[in-house]
C-alpha cells in the first residue's frame, strides 16, 4: 500500500497547535483543528442569546485560534488563502471526523495524564492505520501509547516541531519500540518532500536533542555570565553572529522563546537526570524572581531586555540580574572581538575568539563553549545514533551556522582537547580515541564526499538525491568560468548552474558579464541554465553604491551604459535558445526580480521576498522589471476574455509606486510575479534540484525562444489614471513632491508615452522610457539623498 497524508487534523490549537495547522495549510493539506468546549459564555456571546449548546459557542476557542493567524508576526501563514483549509471544530462534536484524516496531531497541554486521555478517545475514532504522533517538546513518547491498541501503536510517534512551524526548519521525529519502520520511514521522507523540514531521528529521551543541548548552553551560559561579572548586553554582543549564532544570541533568544516556556523545558530535564547535569538545569533564583514578577520576555513587553519609549524614540535596556533593575545596554569590545570582526566566516571568527587567552570575550565564549562540546559528546548515543543528527537539530531548531562538533573542527579538536584537559575536564573517552587514532577532526570531505567520525570509524555522510550542494559540486566538477561578481558550475545532466557570489549579491557589471557568457556557453554545450546561489539571499538588487557614486560624479554617459548592459542581459535571458530557470528564494529584490522575470521559468523556495523596490530609494526598475512585470499579467489573465488594460496597468502601478515586497512565493503568484508556468519548491534544499529538473522538463519539450513581444499600453488615458491616484495621495498628506515627480516617471514608462490607448510598441521602446526615466531621476538630488539614506541606515526617506 502506498502511503499517503491528503487530509490531517490538530487537536488542540494553542500558539503552537494553530502554527501546525496553518503550516500544512501553507503546503495545500487541508486540515481540522479541535480544541476544548468552552465552560462559560463571553459576555459578546450572552449578548446575542447564545448558549453553551450553540455550535458557534463550542467551537469558539479553535476558531479564535484560526483567526489569530491572521495577526500574528511574523504570520504563521504563507496566504490568507491558506485559512480557507482550515476547519474548526472542536473535541466533543467532532472526533468522529478523525475518521476521514490520515495524520492525527496532538498538540494540547504538556501533562502525561491529559495527553493519554486524549489519546485513548483518538483511539476510539481514528480508524486502522492512520498516523497518529504528538508534537511533546519532552514527555515520554513511549508512555502516551503504552495503554493504547496494537494498531495505534504501530502508528503512533513524536513529530516535534520547533515555533514557529513556518520558519524554523527543525522537525524531530521520534519512534518508540512499536513504531513501525515503515511508518518512521515514511513520516521523514514526508517530513522533508512535502513539510519542507530538516527531519531529524530522535530517542525518546528528555527534550531529545536540540531543546536539551540548546537549554543546556544557555543556562551555563548564564552561570559564566555570573561567575565571571558580565552584563547581559556584553554576553549578547559575543554569543550572536560573531560565533554564528542568531542575533538574539543568549538573553535575546530567552525573551522572544519566553521565560515561562523555557523554564518549563529546563524542569523537565531538571526532573529526569542526576549529579552534575541537574546542577546545571537548576534555574538561577534571579529568573524564577523574573517569572514571578512576570517579566516573561517579548510576550510581557520585558525580559531581559526592556525597550523603553520616550520623546527622543526608544530605548533599549538591560536587566542587571543582581539588582534586577534596568541599566544602559552594554556591549563588549576588545582586542579579540575586533580581531574577529576581520576574519571572514564563523570558522575562523569563532577560532579567533576561542584562542583568545586572558581576553575578556575570548575568555567568555571559551567558558561556554567548552563544557557545550563534552556535553554534546557524552550524549552522542543517547540523544542521537551520531553526530550528523546532533549537529543537524543545532543548526536547524536553534539557527546555529555551525552544529556542536563542526564547531570543535573549527577550532582545532586536538590543541582543544588538550587546554580541556589542562583545566581538569573529563574528555569523553571515544573523542580521545579519535585523535589517539591519529585523526584530527569529526568531519572530513573527499572528492565531494563528506565523511563523519562514528564508533572508531568514519563513514560517510548520505544525502537525500533532491539535496544539491554548490561547494561539494564545485570541489567534483571544479567552475567552468568565474569573475568576482558570479560562477558557472556544470550541475551534470547538461544543466549549467550560473551562482551569483558578489556581496550581497548585488548586480554589478561582473555579474551582467558573467550571465551573457553563460548564456552563450549553455547555447553551445547545455541544454539549459540555472541561475541560482546558496547565499545569505538570491539578490537585493543592483549595485546601488555603485550608482549612487556614478550620479554623485555626474558620469552619466557611464551610467546610461550600465543600464543598457543591464537591459540587454534582460533581454538575453528572456530570448535564450535554451531555457533558463530561476532558483529564488528570501530576498529578491529590485534587480534580482529584473533578472528572474524574464526566465523561461521561475522555481521559487516558500519563503521568497520578491519586489520591484526601487521606488523606495528614489527611483523606478531601470532593468526591464516594470516592463516585465506588466507582461507577465498580462499572460496571467485568462485567453478569450475581455479584460481592462488600464486596469492591469493600474494594478502593476501600485505594485512598482509602493514597493510591494511580497511575504511568500506563495504570495508572490498572488502579485504577479509568478504565473502558472513556475513552480514553488516545498523544501528550500530542494530548490536547484527543482531548478534543474524544471530546465531538462522544458528541453525535453522542445522548448523555443519566445517571439519578439509586442506590446499593448494605456497611452493618455492610462497615464492620466495613474497620475490621478498619486496626485490624490499627495493632497491627503501620504505622497511628497518627489513621491509624485517618481510617479510621473513611472506612468509615462507604463503608458507607453503620450500615445493613442491600446497601440502596440516595441518591448525596446518600453526599454527606452524606463532607462530614460531612470537616468533623470537618479540625477536628482532628493532621489541621491534617498540613495544615500537607505546605504547608511537601511531603510527609505521620505524627503
Amino acid at each position: 500500500m502506498t502511503r499517503t497524508i491528503k487530509r490531517a487534523a490538530v487537536l488542540g490549537s494553542g500558539v503552537m497547535g494553530s502554527g501546525i495547522a496553518a503550516h500544512l495549510a501553507n503546503v495545500g493539506i487541508p486540515t481540522l483543528m479541535l480544541d476544548i468546549v468552552p465552560r462559560e459564555l463571553t459576555k459578546d456571546e450572552a449578548k446575542k442569546g447564545l448558549t453553551l449548546e450553540d455550535r458557534v459557542v463550542r467551537n469558539r476557542t479553535a476558531a479564535q485560534s484560526k483567526k489569530a493567524l491572521l495577526k500574528q508576526k511574523p504570520s504563521p501563514i504563507t496566504t490568507k488563502q491558506s485559512l480557507d483549509l482550515i476547519e474548526v471544530g472542536n473535541m466533543d462534536d467532532d472526533m468522529e471526523k478523525l475518521a476521514d484524516v490520515d495524520w492525527i496531531i496532538e498538540v494540547v497541554v504538556e501533562r502525561l495524564d491529559i495527553k493519554k486521555q486524549i489519546f485513548a478517545n483518538v483511539d476510539k475514532y481514528r480508524r486502522p492505520g492512520t498516523v497518529v504522533s504528538s508534537n511533546t517538546s519532552g514527555i515520554s513518547v513511549e508512555a502516551m501509547a503504552e495503554d493504547c491498541y496494537e494498531d495505534f501503536r504501530k502508528h503512533f510517534l513524536g513529530t516535534h516541531f520547533f515555533n514557529p512551524p513556518r520558519y524554523l526548519k527543525l522537525l524531530e521525529v521520534i519512534p518508540t519500540k512499536d513504531t513501525d519502520p515503515k511508518v518512521l520511514a515514511f513520516m521523514k521522507k514526508f517530513g522533508e518532500n512535502v513539510l519542507g523540514k530538516g527531519v531529524v531521528e530522535a530517542k525518546d529521551t528528555p527534550n531529545f536533542i536540540a531543546n536539551r543541548i540548546g537549554t543546556y548552553g544557555l543556562l551555563v551560559t548564564v552561570q559564566k555570565m555570573l561567575e565571571g561579572g558580565y552584563s547581559v548586553g556584553e554576553v549578547d554582543s559575543v554569543t550572536g553572529p560573531m560565533i554564528g549564532r542568531p542575533k538574539s544570541a543568549t538573553f535575546r533568544t530567552l525573551d522572544v522563546v519566553g521565560l515561562d516556556t523555557f523554564i518549563h523545558v529546563a524542569k523537565n530535564v531538571y526532573d529526569q537526570v542526576k549529579g552534575a547535569e541537574k546542577e546545571v538545569f537548576d534555574v538561577p533564583q534571579f529568573i524564577l524572581s523574573m517569572q514571578e514578577k512576570g517579566w516573561l520576555g517579548a510576550k510581557s513587553g520585558q525580559g531581559f531586555f526592556w525597550k523603553k519609549k520616550d520623546k527622543n524614540g526608544s530605548t533599549i535596556y538591560e536587566l542587571n540580574p543582581e539588582t534586577l533593575e534596568y541599566e544602559d545596554r552594554k556591549k563588549l569590545k576588545t582586542a579579540a572581538t575586533e580581531m574577529a570582526k576581520q576574519e571572514k566566516g564563523s570558522h575562523r571568527k569563532l577560532k579567533a575568539l576561542v584562542s583568545a587567552k586572558g581576553d575578556r570575550a575570548g575568555d567568555l565564549v571559551w567558558s561556554v563553549m567548552k563544557p557545550a562540546l563534552i556535553y554534546s559528546a557524552e550524549l552522542t548515543g543517547e540523544i542521537a545514533d551520531d553526530i550528523i543528527s546532533i549537529d543537524q537539530a543545532m543548526k536547524w531548531g536553534f539557527g546555529w551556522e555551525l552544529g556542536p562538533f563542526e564547531s570543535w573542527d573549527a577550532i582545532g579538536v586536538r590543541k582543544s582537547v588538550e587546554r580541556m584537559q589542562q583545566e581538569g575536564e573529563t574528555v569523553p573517552d571515544w573523542v580521545l580515541k579519535l585523535l589517539k587514532d591519529g585523526n584530527e577532526s569529526f568531519y572530513k570531505t573527499e572528492n565531494g564526499n563528506v565523511y563523519y567520525y562514528d564508533q572508531g570509524e568514519y563513514k560517510q555522510q548520505h544525502f537525500n538525491k533532491k539535496e544539491i550542494n554548490l561547494k561539494r559540486v564545485k570541489d567534483v566538477n571544479g567552475v567552468i568560468k568565474k569573475n568576482t561578481g558570479a560562477s558557472l558550475i556544470d550541475l551534470g545532466d547538461g544543466v549549467a548552474a550560473l551562482e551569483f557570489h558578489s556581496q550581497s549579491n548585488a548586480i554589478g557589471l561582473d555579474i551582467i558579464q558573467m550571465v551573457n557568457f553563460a548564456l552563450e556557453e549553455v547555447a553551445k554545450n547545455y541544454q539549459g541554465l540555472v541561475i541560482g546561489n546558496q547565499g545569505k539571499n538570491f539578490c537585493v538588487g543592483a549595485n546601488l553604491g555603485m550608482m549612487l557614486m556614478e550620479a554623485q560624479d555626474d558620469n552619466f554617459f557611464e551610467l546610461d551604459m550600465v543600464v543598457r548592459q543591464f537591459q540587454n542581459m534582460a533581454l538575453n535571458i528572456k530570448y535564450s535558445e535554451k531555457p533558463v530557470v530561476s532558483a529564488l528564494f528570501n530576498m529578491t529584490l529590485g534587480g534580482g526580480a529584473e533578472v528572474s522575470l524574464p526566465a523561461a521559468a521561475i522555481q521559487a523556495s516558500p519563503e521568497t521576498y520578491m519586489g520591484l523596490v526601487e521606488f523606495g530609494v528614489g527611483l523606478i526598475p531601470g532593468g526591464g522589471g516594470t516592463k516585465e512585470l506588466y507582461l507577465k499579467e498580462l499572460r496571467n489573465l485568462p485567453k478569450g476574455v475581455e479584460f481592462d488594460l488600464t486596469k492591469v496597468a493600474i494594478d502593476v502601478f501600485e505594485k512598482v509606486a509602493t514597493a510591494k515586497v511580497s511575504t511568500s512565493a506563495a504570495e508572490a503568484r498572488e502579485n504577479g510575479f509568478l504565473n502558472n508556468q513556475d513552480a514553488i519548491s516545498a523544501n528550500p534544499d530542494h530548490l536547484l534540484h527543482d531548478a534543474k529538473e524544471k530546465v531538462l522538463a522544458l528541453a525535453n519539450a522542445g522548448y523555443q525562444a519566445p517571439k519578439r513581444e509586442k506590446v499593448p499600453v494605456v497611452g493618455d488615458p492610462g497615464y492620466a489614471a495613474m497620475l490621478l491616484g498619486a496626485k490624490s495621495l499627495q493632497l491627503s498628506g501620504y505622497a511628497s513632491d518627489h513621491d509624485v515627480k517618481i510617479a510621473e516617471k513611472l506612468a509615462y514608462v507604463l503608458s507607453g508615452g503620450r500615445i493613442k490607448e491600446g497601440t502596440l510598441i516595441d518591448e525596446q521602446v518600453m526599454l527606452d522610457l524606463e532607462r530614460e526615466a531612470f537616468l533623470s531621476l537618479i540625477g536628482e538630488p532628493k532621489t541621491q539623498q534617498r540613495m544615500q539614506h537607505m546605504l547608511l541606515k537601511g531603510k527609505p526617506l521620505r524627503n
